[in-house]
């Protein structure tokens, strides 16, 4: 067994490795956060004092960080869900440690157990036909051969696409012209520094490129893929995560590269409710969430500073993805209707766009430098999120002490809560 004390070892935003036992206290954190059932009635799907065999079956691709991990503990404890989370994370070496995605999988793992679920893991390229027919072959041999909901939360770099084996990259740049924006950084040492960046316009087939990995090409292959097998439930229903924020950072997000894979992917939304209508009774939706700290998101210039921003403003008024998801169980489930509005979204960002709070965070935003982002923004919040994504900064968690980092994968042949 691997032991040893681990300090944060980081580039900016990037961490070069992550901290076990932080990782997992943070799962148990986001586990206690997360509002438990008003009632044992509350689900449509099943009461969540349910036997386990009739308990809704769920499939959360890219579950093990952010809005993801959120949907996946949310849909435990909330909606009392079982079933399957696909993920992509790198296990540890002799030199690093592994992603802190695997050991919050790890933890996740352990709760679900703890709480008599039946959660298989998965870790593997999400995008390929050969994790589809392993999720598919799943479903059929442990869960009964019928899935209720998908969540679909991926964020990445690349994707294959299996039909060409063309591999497609995506790019953060802003449509039509050079995007100049302030974003927030820290030096060596933890100081903040209010800067000017630049980023350059989409050029040849950027726009297509983004598209194709992080619009909804591969969520629509999933329900392809799934419905071929014969696995939708009647009342099948998904949701597609993901974000618009403010006209802040519009610009680079919005309105740019990314935000015409945002677009693909309401599009995507809009045919797939109207198949799964047709076919099982079902629903597609989009779910529109707040701002909030994660490991995609500090890759957006102006994201930081933003949100830094935006913490300031509303405090503890802002809403933590735990219980965003919560909300959207809720409503995915039957307990409230489901809210759409006219685009046929589901908004849980309501909190951060009210016309009073983007005014206060504009009005700091004007006024933010070096030497005023510190009045202005709740910095210390906001670094010791960063530094939690990674498991660093966690309360309650011994730093000073060693800890194993060879964390097993969650073995799903032999755990069962069958």
């Amino acid at each position: 067994m691997d032991e040893r004390v681990l300090t944060p070892r980081n580039r900016g935003f990037l961490f070069l490795d992550s901290h076990p036992a932080g990782c997992e206290q943070l799962v148990a954190d986001m586990w206690e956060a997360c509002p438990a059932p008003a009632s044992a009635s509350a689900s449509a799907s099943a009461p969540v004092d349910a036997p386990e065999a009739d308990r809704p079956v769920a499939l959360v691709v890219g579950s093990s960080a952010g809005y993801g991990l959120a949907a996946t503990l949310a849909g435990l404890k909330r909606a009392g869900i079982r079933g399957i989370g696909v993920c992509f994370e790198k296990a540890p070496t002799a030199r690093r440690t592994a992603t802190a995605g695997w050991y919050r999988t790890a933890a996740t793992a352990d709760i679900a157990r703890a709480a008599g679920r039946d959660l298989v893991l998965l870790n593997g390229d999400a995008f390929s036909d050969a994790m589809k027919d392993q999720v598919a072959d799943l479903v059929e041999k442990r869960f009964g051969g019928r899935l209720d909901y998908l969540i679909y939360s991926v964020a990445a770099p690349r994707r294959t696409d299996p039909e060409t084996g063309t591999t497609y990259s995506s790019v953060l740049k802003p449509i039509g012209g050079v995007n100049r924006t302030r974003t927030l950084v820290f030096d060596g040492e933890g100081v903040p520094e209010v800067r000017e960046v630049e980023t350059g316009p989409a050029e040849g087939d950027d726009v297509e490129q983004t598209v194709a990995v992080m619009g909804g090409a591969d969520w629509e292959r999933w329900i392809d893929h799934l419905a071929g097998r014969g696995v939708l439930a009647d009342g099948f229903t998904t949701a597609a995560l993901s974000y618009i924020g403010s006209s802040l950072t519009a610009a680079i997000y919005r309105q740019g590269t990314i935000g015409a894979a945002k677009a693909h992917l309401e599009a995507t939304a809009r045919t797939l409710d109207e198949r799964l209508a047709r076919t099982v009774g079902g629903r597609a939706v989009t779910s529109v969430n707040g701002a909030a700290v994660t490991q995609s998101s500090t890759a957006i210039p102006g994201i930081a500073l933003y949100t830094g921003l935006l913490r300031g403003v509303l405090g503890e008024g802002l809403v933590p993805p735990i219980h965003q998801l919560a909300a959207l169980w809720d409503q995915l489930t039957g307990v409230v209707p489901l809210a759409l509005d006219d685009e046929g979204r589901v908004r849980l960002d309501t909190f951060e766009l009210t016309d009073d709070v983007q005014t206060a965070v504009a009005e700091r935003w004007e006024t933010a430098t070096t030497a005023t982002v510190a009045d202005l923004a709740d910095l210390d919040w906001f670094r010791a999120e960063v530094r939690r994504l990674y498991g660093f900064s966690v309360p309650g968690v011994d730093y000073t002490a060693p800890v194993a980092t060879d964390v097993p994968w969650p073995d799903h042949t032999t755990d069962s809560a069958r």
